[in-house]
């Protein structure tokens, strides 16, 4: 009895401080091994059941056809099996059932204790010559100068993650050329391994690190794989099924992917999921990047409580910002189609402030979201420009136009950086084509700007390129080309006779722009009438009526009128021919001293009388941040002084911020002439 307990006592004993009796090897596709294996609890009770019972086999079925790959020297054998049988570790280290009873025991202790860690050595050694060597995307990325080369390699020896073969070609494509890179997509395509590997991966997609997952989508979007392939569906479904496991890494993947996707059920749904992680994460986001990302990937249609809160955390981390965050937080903005105020304006101060080597895309970037979020920062603007003046020689006037023209969407006027660019293309007209010609003229005569002399070179050097072109310019494109050049009292006859040739007329009475093309027609027929055309006085062309100006009445200068001149001396809301509208005429005599009655209608036609028209102007009107008035006010100016009425501008805002006492004051200095004032003893200033 006392040598039967002694040998069970010391395999106790030896079993216990050694080798657990339930180690388990969880193989993943590919049949390889994880680098960390997995021991099971146990305890000593379990010992008996497991003596006592036949040695036990676990089977998972992980997929049909999988792939063994047994390392011999240098190279690799394949053998395809249809499951795959995971011995539990007893079969190993017992292959025997332990006896109770020394007098059966066929071996002695000291053998027993030999055997037994011999078996365990050749079962180290097994699993050393079963594990494969891991290949990262980063080292494929080196080795490697196609996508082809990849998967050259993968076909050779795979190993997991197969995600590091498709961040590799990305990688590698990141690299090449834009027609090299279509040229290697396509041969990655036809490429025999490539579907070997999408299958890999959608094997392999429950069962990879949740970043090598996302990693491996993100690149497969890259590399231009459709959206609709049963690959990448796969690949968003199962990243649906496991989005719980994002870290703040795997927010900021997440995001950059739905950046790049368009909208399907499957994105959709991701993208739902990702609101709601985001809203209970956003306050444990530590980095500034990563905040960007998200808030640029939630949508413009997320709810507004999140677009709120992601605003509130980017202000709590502000002073956090790079110069790089604040340039880039005015796209992110835009995209989430949120306007924070306070949020851009501290973003422009640092913006401004540090405007000097600023990437001119980045400009661009910044303009395009202001103009999409309908935020206005005269110092960021003013900064931009004079950073572009400063350093006008290094820009390509194409870039230069560019910015002019987003400018022009704000109706701000850079009077410096206008100038230069007159110069500049004067200068060197053969760097413009016809798209840019008709937007440097739009740009010009929206905003009304004039260089001194150079003017007059300028427009004769737009007007002769854009003849040179006659024959490749579209009808609407000579119709805007004209049309500038009229606002800014020039006429060139030979894209005026282009134009009002019955066949281009008939084009633009019929596709395009209708409404917008017959408004322009209207504004051309205009000015060759009142102008000082040199042809086409008696033009007669039949345009379609425009639909009528709404009226917006002016109640405040309406009353202001009436008590400084009286009831009757006034008619408000007057048409005019040629599609004009004035808010209010008032009829004086010749030096605008007195107030004629307006119930005389004889006296219009009087060479003593003095027409006045009172037009209330908005500040859309003008240029921003200034009182130059913009290219179709300073026509309809100049339209009515010819016809001959004495303009008077009356700023809405001004007049609305003012008491009826100061009101009346300032618009009787607006309508008496100085002259008249000093004689009537009224010391009051002129701000005409």
């Amino acid at each position: 009895m006392n040598n039967r307990a002694g040998s069970f006592l010391w395999n106790l004993r030896q079993l216990s401080t050694s080798v657990p009796t339930g180690r388990t090897v969880r193989l993943y596709p590919l049949a390889f091994c994880r680098p960390d294996i997995a021991y099971s609890n146990w305890n000593r009770r379990n010992l008996f059941y497991t003596f006592g019972n036949k040695m036990q086999s676990s089977a998972r079925y992980l997929f049909q056809d999988a792939l063994i790959f047994k390392s011999e020297g240098d190279g690799c054998q394949t053998k395809g099996i249809s499951m795959v049988t995971v011995f539990t570790v007893d079969r190993l280290l017992c292959p025997r059932r332990l006896s109770f009873d020394s007098k059966h025991s066929l071996v002695s202790d000291n053998e027993r204790k030999k055997s037994f860690h011999q078996e365990a050595s050749d079962e180290d050694v097994l699993t050393k010559r079963r594990k494969p060597t891991l290949i990262s995307s980063r080292k494929l990325s080196r080795e490697c100068n196609s996508l082809s080369d990849v998967l050259d390699i993968f076909s050779k020896a795979p190993t997991f993650p197969s995600s590091n073969y498709f961040s590799a070609m990305w990688t590698v494509a990141k690299r090449m050329s834009e027609d090299q890179k279509r040229f290697e997509k396509q041969l990655m395509f036809n490429h025999p391994a490539f579907s070997q590997l999408c299958e890999q991966v959608m094997r392999e997609a429950k069962i990879m690190y949740f970043d090598n997952l996302l990693f491996s989508l993100h690149a497969i979007v890259k590399l231009g794989i459709p959206q609709n392939t049963l690959l990448v569906q796969t690949l968003l479904r199962v990243v649906q099924e496991r989005i719980n496991e994002c870290d703040e890494k795997c927010l900021s993947v997440l995001s950059t992917i739905l950046n790049t996707m368009e909208p399907c059920k499957n994105v959709d749904v991701l993208l739902a999921g990702l609101r709601m992680l985001v809203d209970e994460q956003v306050w444990k986001i530590k980095h500034i990047f990563t905040l960007q990302t998200v808030m640029r990937s939630i949508g413009k249609d997320a709810p507004i409580g999140l677009k709120r809160k992601l605003e509130m955390k980017a202000l709590k981390e502000l002073d956090q910002f790079s110069v790089l965050n604040c340039q880039h937080m005015f796209a992110v903005l835009a995209a989430m189609n949120h306007r924070s105020v306070v949020l851009l304006n501290e973003c422009s101060k640092r913006v401004t402030s540090n405007i000097h080597g600023c990437p001119f895309k980045i400009l661009i970037n910044i303009l395009q979201s202001c103009r999409d979020l309908q935020y206005i920062n005269i110092d960021l603007f003013k900064g931009i420009a004079d950073y572009v003046s400063t350093t006008f020689d290094i820009w390509k006037l194409k870039k230069v136009l560019f910015l002019l023209i987003l400018f022009e969407n704000f109706g701000f006027r850079p009077v410096g950086l206008m100038d230069l660019f007159i110069k500049k293309a004067a200068d060197e007209p053969g760097f413009l084509n016809v798209k840019s010609l008709v937007g440097i003229l739009n740009v010009y005569s929206s905003l009304n700007h004039f260089y001194k002399c150079q003017t007059h070179e300028f427009l004769e050097v737009m007007a002769s390129a854009l003849t040179g072109s006659l024959h490749h310019i579209s009808s609407e494109n000579l119709l805007n080309a004209v049309c500038s050049f009229c606002w800014m009292n020039r006429f060139p006859l030979a894209l005026i006779n282009q134009l009002l040739q019955k066949d281009i007329i008939d084009d633009l009475l019929t596709s395009g722009d209708v409404e917008r093309n017959i408004h322009r027609l209207h504004v051309v027929a205009a000015c060759l009438k009142l102008d000082d055309a040199p042809c086409h006085k008696n033009l007669d062309l039949v345009l379609p009526q425009l639909p009528p100006t709404p009226l917006c009445p002016q109640p405040k200068v309406a009353a202001v009128l009436s008590d400084l001149l009286g009831e009757g001396c006034f008619s408000q809301s007057v048409r005019l021919p040629h599609d004009y509208f004035i808010d209010f005429e008032i009829r004086m005599d010749a030096n605008r001293s007195q107030v004629l009655p307006f119930s005389d209608v004889d006296a219009v036609t009087s060479a003593d009388i003095q027409r006045v028209a009172v037009l209330c102007v908005p500040k859309s009107a003008y240029c921003l941040d200034s009182t130059h008035p913009k290219g179709y006010l300073a026509m309809k100016m100049r339209h009515l002084k010819i016809m001959g009425f004495h303009v008077i501008l009356v700023n809405n805002w001004e007049v609305e911020k003012l008491e009826m006492k100061d009101a009346i004051a300032f618009l009787k200095t607006k309508i008496y002439s100085p002259k008249a004032l000093s004689t009537a003893d009224v010391h009051l200033q002129s701000t005409c």
